[in-house]
């Protein structure tokens, strides 16, 4: 952390707000000096980011900068607390900083309305203590780990997916980075994201609320942080288990003889896409629209539709004769399609039924298209009796 600025003093009006914390002898009138004199980037402000920044903005810690490029989606208010109706259609960042100025006027918001990549990623965190990953995305994950060992930074690691979550905090000097537990990316496709799976719009704020302590005991001094250990939470039976980490002396990035020496192209080091994007597209040829779909099947031309979403997506929506087969069956049933076939694969919004296309197209597949947004493109452009989800 930086060391307290001795220039740092409180107003009147910042002594009463944060008269809670000063009644706290480990926090006390120096402690709140430490957090207005703190800065913290969070990377994301969607499900994570939201109670995060939230937190952070009440506490007082006065330098928040906020990265994201997305707009407020309706889908996003389920758990993005940070967001409102009001905000539909404006840029995150700035929904974002809206509401942490009306929660605590007195803090400074710096707003980043780009993706975090490996270009800007240097640039836009150099001038930050604490780096906070509240992305939903691996290639994002393992930048962010890079760029806290690089610079010698903290980073206040969570994660989310359905009723299950993780956070640690991951500082290669003093204990181990992300890379050292997961020194590899799973391979594409296998785990799905939170807009594939799903998550209880409740865990975000339990996950993030812990990253914002774990960010506050790290300007504050006090407790001991995650470091060399992963919670790992489950809502259903309310359980908070704990593994212990080690730092990996042969770690490509912190270990004796790191390798990565410098950001390098983390999308293809993961082999899939920087962002958590529903409309999936193979490209090449291989998609087809919504309209142009829905004109074919009019003129009568025999198209296999083949549904690769879950079951219960089904009390959702659905397409009239179209063949369930879930993505994570597609491999062991594909002797149930007939390759002769002409063949349109879709899910809910294009992600799954892409991988499934490539699965076919390794299969000798040929006659195979993806619906280039899913099921909701469908809903969107060519039946507005169904919902969009």
């Amino acid at each position: 952390m930086n060391g307290l600025n001795g220039n740092i003093e409180l107003s009147h009006e910042e002594i009463l707000r944060y008269s809670r914390h000063l009644l706290i002898p480990e926090v006390g009138l120096t402690g709140q000096k430490k957090l207005k004199a703190a800065s913290a980037l969070v990377i994301g402000t969607g499900g994570l980011g939201s109670p995060v920044a939230l937190y952070l903005a009440a506490a007082g810690v006065g330098r928040i900068g906020l990265v994201d490029y997305d707009v407020v989606d309706s889908s996003n208010l389920q758990r993005q607390i940070i967001h409102g109706t009001g905000g539909l259609g404006t840029l995150k960042v700035e929904s974002a900083r809206q509401r942490m100025l009306d929660v605590n006027p007195d803090i400074q918001v710096e707003t980043y309305n780009e993706p975090f990549t490996s270009e800007n990623a240097m640039r836009i965190a150099q001038d930050y203590d604490i780096l906070i990953d509240s992305t939903d995305n691996f290639p994002t994950r393992y930048l962010t780990n890079d760029v806290c060992v690089l610079l010698g930074k903290p980073n206040v690691y969570g994660s989310i997916f359905r009723f299950d979550g993780q956070v640690s905090v991951f500082d290669a000097r003093r204990g181990p980075c992300y890379r050292c537990l997961f020194p590899e990316p799973p391979p594409p496709g296998l785990v799905p994201s939170c807009a594939e799976g799903g998550v209880l719009g409740v865990l975000p704020g339990t996950i993030g609320t812990l990253q914002a302590t774990e960010a506050l005991k790290l300007i504050l001094g006090v407790g001991e942080p995650l470091i060399g250990k992963l919670l790992l939470y489950n809502a259903l039976d309310m359980s908070f288990d704990f593994v212990s980490l080690r730092k990996n002396p042969k770690c490509k990035v912190c270990g004796l003889e790191p390798e990565v020496t410098e950001l390098i192209d983390y999308e293809a080091f993961c082999g899939v896409p920087g962002h958590d994007h529903e409309e999936g597209s193979v490209g090449g040829g291989w998609d087809i629209e919504a309209g142009e779909l829905a004109e074919r099947l009019a003129q009568g031309e025999q198209i296999h539709l083949l549904d690769v979403r879950e079951p219960h997506e089904l009390e959702i929506s659905r397409l009239e004769g179209a063949t369930l087969i879930p993505l994570g069956q597609l491999a062991a049933r594909l002797a149930e399609l007939d390759s002769a076939e002409e063949m349109v694969v879709f899910c809910k919004g294009g992600t799954r039924s892409a991988r499934a296309l490539e699965l076919l197209a390794s299969a000798g597949f040929r006659k195979v298209k993806n619906l280039k947004g899913g099921i909701n493109a469908w809903a969107k452009e060519v039946d507005p009796r169904l919902p969009v989800y």
